[in-house]
This record gives structure tokens, sequence and C-alpha cells, in this order.
């Protein structure tokens, strides 16, 4: 039994800091990016060809298909879900921590309609402490998962996720302190083509004050078109993440002169970097090959965890869920090891459900 007296001391603690003496507290992790509604059907082969969509593939919404995000939740039964790569990301790492709730903070644009109130729900749902930008001038950004078979075929409509605004959210005392209290940030470089100057501030205000800043390089588009501003922000990466064909990419855009993942991981970290105090990691996954890992001046190489083919449902979500996974461990203070280790557990959860969704509780030790 716990005396009463530390009982006392402990609560005290507590009441004042807002902290528990171990593990995670509240806002803990910060993350800002694009916030997406996923509307998940199963569809029939018509509605694939009415707006011309491939069995498995990932596109932007063009004109024609304004109207299949109505029709889609017309005509099907559909599940929701708060998503967007960095709303997935800290959406897992509150799943993998548990308790307490509203470790991860998040923000992103959304509009002010059914969707946004879905989507509100939804992070709320989720344990996340979501403070959204809301606008009236575009609706809430969505993502049609047309499912046929074992295929998805993705239709992403920003909208509102790039009206994202630094002076009008960012910047009020109410939400910079949220920013303040957070010790890991996290932010995929999709967010590069929304606003970088939100970027910029949040990464040196973590480089300042030693804490962790984590970006993910996201594409290989972001590589190649959005490499300038990419560019201004490594200065305060304290860890970078990406995938194989991501750190190709990277690798082309900047001259690195190599093909192998080890390299491309070991040029990455030795780019310029403003905090001193922390030598950047980086983190490269390769889907069923190892995960590659910057240590020092070494780079090692984690097996990922195994898994009949015939269990994988659907392998959008893994990248998402590995950082996710990450991020826990590392908002708690773990060895990279152990945070790696939690990135495979998450990913391979992820993967034997659709989209970026998993059971009530982890499994992970």
């Amino acid at each position: 039994m716990m005396n009463t007296f530390v009982q006392t001391v402990l609560k005290c603690f507590i009441s004042t800091t807002g902290m528990r003496p171990s593990g995670s507290t509240q806002n803990a992790l910060f993350g800002m990016g694009n916030p997406l509604l996923d509307i998940c059907a199963v569809v029939d082969k018509d509605f694939l060809d009415k707006y011309g969509l491939k069995p498995n593939d990932q596109i932007l919404a063009e004109e024609k298909h304004k109207e299949m995000f109505e029709e889609i939740v017309k005509k099907f039964k559909v599940e929701y879900h708060a998503g967007g790569a960095t709303q997935n990301s800290v959406k897992v790492a509150q799943w993998m921590i548990q308790e307490p709730h509203k470790v991860a903070t998040f923000f992103g644009c959304i509009g002010k309609d059914k969707f946004g109130k879905i989507l509100k729900e939804k992070a709320e749902e989720a344990h996340v402490d979501a403070h959204y930008y809301e606008q009236s001038e575009e609706p809430t950004g969505t993502c049609a998962a047309c499912i046929t078979g074992d295929n998805r075929s993705l239709v992403a409509n920003l909208a509102a996720a790039n009206c994202y605004k630094k002076e009008k959210h960012l910047d009020l005392e109410e939400n910079w302190k949220l920013v303040e209290k957070a010790q890991v940030y996290y932010i995929a470089g999709f967010f590069l083509t929304v606003s970088l100057e939100s970027i910029l501030k949040v990464a040196k205000h973590a480089s300042e004050n030693n804490k962790i800043f984590c970006l993910n390089l996201s594409a290989p588009f972001i590589c190649e078109f959005f490499k300038e501003a990419l560019m201004k922000v490594m200065p305060y990466v304290d860890i970078l993440f990406g995938n194989e064909t991501e750190a190709a990419a990277f690798a082309r855009e900047r001259d690195f002169e190599t093909e192998d993942i080890e390299e491309i991981a070991k040029k990455a970290q030795s780019l310029p970097k403003e905090n001193k105090k922390r030598q950047r990691i980086v983190v490269f996954t390769q889907g069923k090959e190892g995960t590659v890992m910057t240590k020092g001046d070494k780079v090692e190489t984690s097996p990922v965890l195994e898994i009949d083919q015939s269990e994988i449902v659907d392998t959008n979500g893994a990248g998402d869920a590995f950082v996710g996974g990450f991020l826990s461990q590392l908002v708690q203070d773990k060895t990279f090891e152990q945070c790696i280790r939690a990135g495979h557990y998450a990913a391979n959860v992820i993967i034997r459900h659709a989209g970026c969704t998993f059971p009530e509780k982890p499994d992970f030790q």
C-alpha cells in the first residue's frame, strides 16, 4: 500500500505540473498537417468506371470527381475515419500509449461543414487533442477509399487542408501554448505544400529549446518539386523518416551519387544542422525488407515482423503506422531500438486492417 504522505505528494505533483513522474504527459507530442476525413466504402466496377478510377491507385481529386464524395455517401454503406498522414501517425501513437488520453495534439485546417463535424468526433474518439483551424471558404478535406475486392482506389480532395494560416491559428496565444507544451514534434512532408512558415516556426522552437523535431519525406514529388522548402526545414530536423522510393528521390535531387540506401541515410544525416546538441537520426523503411537507421557514425538494419501474405488487408497505412509506433516510444524517452520495434509492431497490426484502423488495444510489450 502506498502511504498517505506519498499519495498526497504525488497528487500535488500531478496537479501542479500536469505531469506524471513517468510515462507520457498530455500534449507531449505535437503534430501538424493535412486533416482528411477518410470515407471508406465497398463500391462496384460501375462506380469506378463512372469516375475513371483504377482499382488500385492513389490520386488527387479533379473537377470530375467533385460529386463523387456526396454520391459515395448516398449510394454505399460508408465508414468514416480521421485521416491524413500526420493525423494518422499521431492517432496511432495515442493508441499505442492508451493512457493518459490527449498525449497527442494535432493542428490542421477543416471546413465548417458536416464532414468537419464528423472529423472532430472521430479525432475525439481516437483521444487525440485536435485543435482545427475552421474556415468557411473551402469544405473539409476528404479521401474516398473505394474498395473493390482486395483493391483500394484512393481519391483525395485536400480542399480546406490547403488553407491553413499561421497568423490565424498557430500564432494565437492559446494554440502556441500547446506547441510550447510539447517535447516531440512530427510533421509529414505533405504540409510543405501548405504552410512552410508554420513548419519553420515550430521547427525553430524545437531547435532552440533542444526538443525533438521530426519530418517525413512523405512522397517522391515532395523531394522533387518542393525541394527548396524541404531544404529550408532540413537544418532543424532531428529525425528524418522516409521509405526506400522517397530516399532514392531525395538522393537524386541532392546529387548524392549513390543508390545505396545506407549511404543515402549517412549523407542525409550529415547535412547541415542547427541544434548541435543532437546528432540527426535518419530512419528509412523498405516495406517487408529491414528498416535502416543511422546510429552514431554507423547504420543499422532491423528486420520487420513476419506476416503471412494472406493476412495483409491493406498496406496503405503502414508508413504512417510505423511512424506512430516510433513516436509513441520516443515521447516516453525509450531507446531508438525500442522505437523501431514499436514502429514495426504498429505497421504489422495496421496492414491487417482496412485503412489506418486498429483493434481497441495494442498488444505491445
